[in-house]
């Protein structure tokens, strides 16, 4: 039996799943309205898939904007393919969700942001018996959900 519930975890796999469900009707009925998004990727991630030029630009992590131009959704439970304009060059992309890093939908002032976990965070929660000690700050922006700080690997 676990020790305690680990809602960080929790809260990511919700947060990808919304981000999965939002994806998979824009792929079935196109973007609704003035709705947009810019999502950014973790380009070292070892499941995405962009084209080499991409990767050298972008060497850690690039913001993609699906509004205008995009085809070829395809959404998994693993992440999504989707092919997009770059300087009127089409280029498809496969990004997993668990590659993403932020999702911003500014039309309606949405946004997730997956912070990355980094290993010492695991060093210094076997240093603090007590994590509830150090209860966390509140947000800087209401519309930005922060969820990495709760996460134990």
């Amino acid at each position: 039996m676990a020790k305690s519930i680990d809602y960080g975890t929790l809260m990511h796999r919700a947060m990808r799943g919304l981000i999965q469900t939002v994806l998979e009707d824009v792929a079935k009925n196109g973007l609704p309205g003035a709705h947009h998004f810019f999502i950014t990727l973790d380009t070292t991630h070892p499941d995405v898939q962009i084209a080499d030029w991409l990767r050298a630009r972008y060497p850690s992590e690039m913001t993609v904007v699906i509004q205008h131009w995009f085809e070829n959704l395809v959404v998994t439970d693993e992440g999504f393919t989707v092919t997009l304009n770059f300087g009127n060059a089409p280029e498809p992309l496969v990004i997993p969700f668990d590659a993403i890093r932020t999702f911003i939908d500014p039309s309606v002032e949405f946004g997730l942001r997956f912070e990355t976990h980094d290993e010492n965070d695991d060093d210094e929660d076997e240093d603090d018996p007590d994590p509830e000690d150090d209860p966390p700050e509140p947000p800087h922006d209401a519309q930005i959900v922060q969820l990495d700080r709760f996460r134990k690997s």
